[in-house]
């Protein structure tokens, strides 16, 4: 990266929010990947709007990551900047039956708070490991409840800098997609609607579903949740059990045993071997039961 690009960055973010060739395995929960060029540490919106405006005026190549759930980056890394939503950005007010949280706040952390002030709708989330930005973006969902079902209102930062907000319908949901996510807005709070409920049930609501992923979730691995999207009518993980992919690996990358959805790294996996399993899983499917999987983690080079 240029030398005059440096420069700028630095007179936007204090020193210590900047790292050269910081190892994007410490940043994905699949624990692989080669390094950022840049990795920038987000603490405030207002850093967040000078680095937009100016990478856009100088078309400086950029990525938003937060907690990285759902990320899988090349092992020769990512030849841009990495803009990182850090944990500072995580505030979460509750008034009334509404919790607004930043953008970086875990969602099972917001959904907690929904619990202590008996409000009901995000038990969904209580075991979903990724921030309110990326949830929000992507739409993410569980057990039959998405985000789609409880987020009023978003705001951010279009690609250029630009203020925005967004109304649940102008949000445009759709299973694992939002206009977010097709625009490149970069979410910086989201406001969720929630109601009034009985603790005791919603608690009772989250450990059930937390009893769940316990058993049939591979939750000892680094993974990115489930591999794959849902495909209309079927079930991806149905799918890949049914095609005799149970338990096959390349190099350190296994589809799991315990839930044939996820790709784990089960010890030293490469995002080559992880990328190569994904392939050949798509390729069986695909040559078996004519059936395209599409995949839910997206791939950084």
């Amino acid at each position: 990266m240029r030398e005059e690009i440096i420069a700028e960055i630095e007179r936007i973010l204090p020193a210590e929010q900047i790292f050269r060739k910081e190892p994007m395995s410490l940043h994905t929960t699949f624990r692989v990947g080669g390094p950022a060029e840049l990795f920038l540490e987000i603490k405030t919106a207002s850093e967040l709007q000078k680095l937009l405006t100016f990478f856009k005026e100088s078309g400086t190549k950029y990525f938003v990551v937060g907690n990285g759930s759902n990320l899988l980056v090349d092992d020769a890394g990512y030849d841009g900047a990495i803009i990182h939503i850090a944990r500072e950005f995580d505030s979460i007010h509750v008034v009334d039956n509404k919790i607004t949280a930043k953008a970086g706040a875990l969602l099972s952390r917001v959904a907690s708070i929904a619990l202590e002030h008996s409000l009901t709708g995000l038990e969904f989330a209580s075991g979903i490991p990724g921030f309110v930005g990326g949830g929000v973006v992507m739409n993410a969902g569980a057990y039959g409840g998405e985000m789609s079902q409880v987020v009023s209102r978003v705001t951010g930062f279009t690609s250029d800098g630009k203020e925005a907000a967004y109304t649940n319908e102008e949000l445009e949901f759709d299973y694992r997609r939002s206009r977010l996510k097709q625009e490149k807005i970069v979410v910086t709070e989201v406001e969720f609607q929630l109601s009034a409920g009985i603790k005791e049930e919603i608690s009772a609501k989250m450990a059930d579903f937390t009893e769940r992923r316990r058993t049939k979730q591979p939750l000892e691995y680094p993974s990115a949740g489930s591999a794959f999207k849902r495909p209309e009518g079927y079930f991806a993980g149905k799918l890949i059990m049914d095609a005799g992919l149970r338990g096959m690996s390349i190099g350190g990358a296994q589809v799991s045993e315990k839930h044939c959805g996820f790709i784990i790294n089960k010890g030293g996996a490469t995002a080559a071997d992880i990328r190569q399993l994904m392939e050949e899983v798509q390729r069986r499917v695909q040559g078996q039961f004519g059936v395209e999987l599409e995949p839910e983690v997206i791939y950084l080079h």
